[in-house]
């Protein structure tokens, strides 16, 4: 059994998520309501080896649930990959009576938290990245609000593509995963979609569509294209010298990290840092606040680690009846 936590510290670590301060917020005023002590530590994992930790209460994070981005700022951190920064976080940590800590972030924040962990401090993680690239969980905080961002810029994009009956690559992020760009490409109606996970790099079968549907009357051509697999730029060069149709390539980028975070987002985010703080509460350690089947879950980090995900068959499959 874990010790009891008294104080809590909360930090964001890695890409920052809408949602996230949604997140914080409910760690705070969760933890305030049962007693404990909060502190936030700036800027993840970086700012905990440089001490940026400050005291928070419930007006630290008013009218912050809105917002997009991360109070507590965030970074990447080479040093805490090393056993020498892992320890020194761990000490430091307790030299500030922190007895638990919220990681939210990825896979490579959980495996920090992880560390954390063996050394002695209680930690809990909740999936904070736009990618929905974490195994154990259906949802990831900012998937939501990133996805409906995606959408609505591929619309505008869609109409001025129509007007001047052009071909458009609108590449969209998700690292070496497909989500945003799958589920994009049934919202938005694209002619194609690329995914990580299951092209085959076959671009003449692309271009052989693009002349075929022009045949057809098509006006258009969008091509959602995952980040994963990139390198839209030069593939809109090389689509455009084989058809004849001019081609645009659109990179959407970090704007889907940005703006206010949707109702989902809020919510899910608010519940699952509530879970995190219940858990800490319980002498719980080393897990993952996930959502499986209509369920908030927890599982080993460890475990949660070392699971796999894959773009389901099933979606993949009606994607491709549904585009052309």
């Amino acid at each position: 059994m874990a010790n009891q936590v008294k104080t809590i510290g909360v930090l964001t670590s890695g890409g920052d998520a809408p949602g996230m301060n949604a997140a914080i917020r409910a760690v705070v005023r969760t933890a305030i309501h049962k007693g404990m002590k909060v502190k936030g530590i700036m800027r993840g994992y970086a700012g905990l080896l440089q001490e940026e930790i400050v005291d928070m209460d419930s007006t630290s994070v008013s009218d912050i649930i809105h917002r997009g981005g991360t109070i507590l700022y965030t970074a990447r951190c080479q040093e805490f990959m090393t056993i020498e920064g892992q320890k020194k976080g761990a000490e430091i940590c307790r030299k500030n009576n922190i007895d638990g800590i919220v990681v939210i972030g990825g896979d490579g924040s959980f495996r920090g938290a992880g560390k954390l962990s063996a050394l002695g401090i209680n930690t809990i993680g909740l999936p904070g990245t736009i990618d929905l690239d974490i195994a154990c969980t259906d949802y990831t905080i900012g998937f939501d609000t990133a996805v409906n961002t995606a959408m609505e810029a591929i619309d505008k994009v869609r109409d001025t593509s129509t007007s001047h009956e052009r071909c458009s690559i609108i590449e969209v992020m998700g690292r070496n995963a497909g989500y945003i760009a799958l589920w994009c490409g049934f919202a938005n109606g694209a002619e194609d979609i690329l995914l990580p996970e299951r092209y085959d790099g076959d671009e003449q079968s692309l271009i052989n569509r693009i002349i075929d549907n022009r045949k057809r009357g098509k006006k258009h051509h969008i091509i959602i294209n995952a980040e994963g697999i990139g390198h839209s730029s030069s593939m809109a060069r090389r689509i455009e010298a084989a058809t004849g149709i001019e081609t645009r390539a659109t990179i959407l980028g970090h704007m889907q990290r940005g703006g206010a975070p949707t109702c989902k987002d809020r919510v899910y985010a608010s519940i699952m840092g509530a879970r995190a703080v219940e858990l800490l509460n319980e002498g719980k350690s080393n897990r993952i606040v996930g959502y499986k089947h209509g369920e908030y879950v927890d599982f080993d980090i460890q475990e949660a680690l070392a699971m796999t995900k894959d773009i389901p068959e099933d979606q993949y499959q009606i994607s491709k009846m549904l585009v052309r």
